[in-house]
């Protein structure tokens, strides 16, 4: 057989090759876990006892319609109406299999091979990788010092070929909230130029307030611009039910579920099942969480004040902290490779959100403690004497 050129020339998940390397870890100490970002803590006891009581049920493990199970998308519909100030209707949502499955069908609904789709630096791999596989052209869109990105430069990189701007916010890998003036600007460009911004708010609960992140449900013709997508993975506690939602219009939504029935029918519906429980019976509990992850990125912004070993912590924000390291000579893959095989930390090389290598990797802490942090911080003072003296 032949296998796809495009798909061979792609790398493989770096989530597969980071964990891959503990393999070769000294042991001497207690791993620390900085590469995946996961709740440390379980789901909501509710959440808990309804999918096991839905798993009891005669239809428990049906089919749901193809939009997604209509109690969730009510749910879900007001909840986002709630959080942004503006009526959302479960009319304008598709219950997807997490939020990456969210992004590659609306990637497959907007774009052709040649097309040309841009992202910011630095971008999620997965997304990036996507659009290579499916032969979309990623145009890099560089920020500004703040890692914060700029309508002004998006636009600069539009051509007749751009079918859309992709934006994460907060950001993974960077940890960086966009502001909504900014979000406001950037829908302003692509409205202007008939593409769509395609707005990734997987962290959304996991902000420094709990103003609404964007005004842009606000705007009366939102939909023939706007794709904002979601995930219950993080808020929910529940990353391996995988259940996210695309949120646009009539149109694009068609498309969607057309790609949906071909790769997956419907999303689970225990998944399904678990967001609704989360979303009716959980508020106080998913607040009570999101301080919890408030308080490790603040101790860990805490610890890395001093830049310990000369480490700089560049940006912060969701599950993320975007990390320098002090090692000009050396390649961040090899760095990030003695992190884990001499110190038994694994973070995630900034090579797999970057085109080039700029010294940086990828900490989440959502599944690590304040000891845990400061742990790190004293792990990276050590490595930095053994290596500069």
């Amino acid at each position: 057989m032949r296998l796809s050129p495009r798909t061979v020339r792609e790398i493989d998940s770096p989530m597969g090759a980071t964990y891959a390397l503990l393999a070769g870890r000294s042991g001497e100490r207690a791993l620390l876990d900085l590469a995946q970002a996961a709740p440390s803590y379980p789901a909501a006891a509710g959440m808990i006892e309804h999918v096991a009581a839905v798993a009891h049920e005669p239809n428990g493990a049906a089919y749901v319609p193809a939009p997604g199970l209509p109690r969730l998308r009510e749910a879900f519909a007001a909840d986002l109406s709630h959080g942004y100030g503006s009526p959302v209707g479960a009319d304008q949502m598709v219950v997807t299999a997490g939020c990456n499955q969210a992004f590659c069908l609306v990637a497959q609904a907007l774009t052709e091979p040649g097309d040309e789709v841009i992202e910011v630096l630095p971008y999620y791999f997965n997304y990036d990788m996507w659009l290579r596989m499916n032969g979309v052209v990623p145009r890099y869109l560089e920020p500004g010092p703040d890692l914060v990105p700029t309508p002004e430069a998006a636009e600069a990189l539009i051509t007749p070929r751009t079918r859309a701007i992709v934006l994460v916010t907060p950001g993974n890998p960077s940890g960086v909230t966009l502001p909504p003036e900014v979000l406001a600007g950037f829908y302003e460009v692509a409205k202007r130029h008939d593409i769509a911004l395609v707005l990734d708010e997987t962290y959304r609960s996991f902000r420094d307030t709990e103003q609404p992140a964007h005004r842009l449900f606000a705007e009366p013709d939102w939909a023939g611009t706007l794709v904002s997508l979601h995930s219950f993975s993080k808020d929910l506690a529940i990353p391996g039910y995988r259940v996210g939602a695309v949120v646009a219009s009539p149109e694009l939504s068609r498309e969607v579920m057309k790609l949906l029935d071909c790769v997956a029918i419907c999303p689970p519906r225990v998944g399904q099942e678990a967001a609704w429980a989360g979303l009716t019976s959980a508020r106080e509990w998913r607040r009570e969480r999101a301080n919890e992850v408030t308080e490790k990125r603040r101790w860990l912004e805490t610890v890395m004040a001093d830049r310990p070993g000369g480490f700089e912590l560049l940006s912060c924000g969701g599950f993320f902290g975007w990390v320098r390291h002090p090692f000009a000579g050396r390649g961040t893959d090899e760095v990030v490779r003695d992190l884990v095989t001499r110190y038994d930390t694994l973070v995630i090389p900034g090579t797999a959100f970057l085109p080039d290598d700029r010294q940086v990797f990828r900490v989440s802490f959502g599944n690590v403690d304040r000891a845990g942090l400061t742990e790190f911080a004293g792990r990276l003072r050590l490595m930095a004497k053994d290596v500069l003296g």
